[in-house]
């Protein structure tokens, strides 16, 4: 059995037609989920919030602020037999700017989706509940 730990984002922006948040198609699975990455995997000693705002920049060309952090995630997978406990650690992040079309390999599509849309674009159990989250934050803030 492996641990391991990551960071991401629920990045958000308001728009013409309302709030939109940001997801990513992994290449490898094909799911659609959140930006996130392993905390320490680049740069040793980088704390979970550096983590999350580099991987969310590296997977999406969007640079987005901290607003808040949300409680981690954590599930099981498995890996060439090997059983992961992952623990994720998500920060609900304002959009400040970037080129959603300067993403990396990692991903395959991104895309801005409609609040109201996010929860059926969205692949992973665990990626639903982290939203359910988030858009109580989302709203407080855009709302303010």
């Amino acid at each position: 059995m492996r641990f391991e730990f990551s960071a991401g984002g629920v990045v958000f922006r308001k728009s013409d037609s309302g709030i939109e948040v940001l997801l990513c198609q992994h290449s490898y699975h094909h799911g659609w989920g959140f930006p996130k990455g392993l905390i320490g995997d680049k740069i040793e000693g980088e704390g979970k919030e550096e983590t999350a705002i580099r991987e969310v920049e590296e997977e999406t060309g969007a640079i987005g602020k901290i607003i808040a952090a949300l409680e981690p995630v954590t599930y099981w997978y498995k890996f060439n037999e090997e059983k992961v406990k992952k623990t994720v650690y998500f920060y609900v992040m304002e959009y400040i700017e970037g080129d959603i079309t300067k993403h990396d390999f990692e991903m395959e599509n991104v895309s801005w989706i409609e609040k109201d849309k996010v929860l059926e674009k969205l692949t992973y159990k665990s990626d639903k509940e982290v939203f359910g989250s988030a858009l109580s934050v989302i709203m407080k803030f855009a709302n303010s």
